[in-house]
């Protein structure tokens, strides 16, 4: 049976290794300049990090079914984290509107994506400089008084061998990553979306092998919340027409999603399209199935979901779809957190331009 699965195409970006491509417009994408191949590079030893190095793409042939019910909407829960969230200066949309002044679609990519606070992918495995990038995104957003967002993305066997394969090497290298990710939070607010895909995609691996994974990320988030007890910590719970959420609680609960001391939640969406109507009842009903804490609640990707879903399921890059709700940590919503930009509109899953660049005319077409 082919389950509704998310594909995420990991692309390291450095600034300066993004130039522009010749096409007919002249000034439509940006891509690494290794040619279509799919880019974990070491980044320099400066803290520096773009905003959405691994941009995802959901994948969906014939999908599960689930059953989002609606519940009985629940007076919203007093909210523990700021609504104030942080815009990373650099990103690939920033620097396309940087270097495209006069392009006529230039000022509806900066108003509706380019200015709106995004999450910063931390994607490629390297230990030596992974403390000091996530500094240099917590200490620039502490300055402003705001709230990043950040997504480690380096668990083993990462994408199951799929176009977005990598991460560390093992375990151990991979506990020793988040040791240092974690050195870098610093003591602010933050919010951590907890390696993407890697507890609804993990039916892919062995028992032993999805125990070892879900012991790994159980730890992680324990270290990210003794290092900074602000951090909120959310764990992945697929989407909406992708595992039951009884299923779904069941390997959360496995990976530590239940533990006050390791999590504060679950994210769903991640680079889908998946309506938010129909990812707040799902949500719901995976944290009515996990239990834990009363606090436990949920954020949802909204950056491509304006639209909903195309009917026929297609997800690359799938035509007449919006971008969603603007990025907020005030939803006004029971046990929905945030709604959150977790894939930045505009990068590719790889057929309006290279998978993980960002297209000018896919942005357009998304923003206006």
């Amino acid at each position: 049976m082919v389950v509704a699965a998310s594909v995420v195409v990991a692309v390291g970006t450095v600034t300066g290794m993004i130039r522009a491509l010749d096409d007919e417009r002249g000034t439509d994408r940006a891509r690494p300049d290794a040619s279509g191949a799919t880019l974990l590079v070491p980044l320099p030893d400066v803290p520096s990090v773009s905003n959405s190095p691994s941009p995802k793409a959901s994948s969906s042939t014939r999908p599960k079914k689930t059953a989002a019910t609606g519940t009985v909407r629940k007076p919203r829960r007093t909210a523990t984290v700021s609504p104030r969230l942080y815009r990373h200066p650099e990103s690939q949309v920033l620097d396309w509107v940087r270097a495209h002044p006069d392009d006529p679609r230039t000022e509806v990519i900066a108003d509706r994506i380019a200015d709106r606070p995004a999450a910063v992918w931390f994607a490629d495995f390297t230990p030596s400089t992974i403390a000091s990038r996530v500094r240099a995104v917590t200490s620039g957003a502490a300055a402003q008084g705001r709230v990043p967002v950040v997504v480690p993305y380096a668990i083993p066997d990462r994408d199951c061998g799929g176009a977005s394969e990598g991460g560390a090497g093992d375990f151990a290298a991979y506990d020793a990553w988040i040791d240092d990710f974690a050195a870098g939070l610093g003591s602010g607010e933050v919010v951590v979306i907890l390696e993407p895909d890697s507890i609804a995609q993990s039916d892919c691996l062995s028992d032993g092998q999805r125990a070892d994974r879900f012991a790994a990320l159980a730890r992680a988030g324990r270290v990210l919340k003794a290092a900074d007890p602000k951090a909120r910590v959310y764990y992945d719970a697929g989407h909406s027409d992708w595992n039951p959420a009884g299923q779904q609680a069941s390997l959360l609960k496995q990976a530590g999603a239940a533990s006050a001391s390791s999590s504060d939640g679950i994210f769903s969406n991640v680079s889908n399209f998946h309506a938010t109507s129909a990812e707040i009842a799902y949500d719901r009903q995976v944290l009515d199935a996990l239990g834990g804490p009363a606090g436990l609640g949920a954020v949802i990707d909204t950056s491509r979901n304006g639209n909903g879903a195309p009917a026929d399921g297609q997800w690359c890059d799938p035509a007449g779809r919006k971008i969603g709700r603007a990025p907020t940590l005030d939803t006004g919503e029971a046990r929905i957190d945030g709604y959150l930009w977790v894939k930045l509109p505009g990068e590719s899953d790889g057929c309006r331009g290279a998978a993980g660049t960002f297209t000018a005319s896919y942005a357009y077409d998304l923003a206006r």
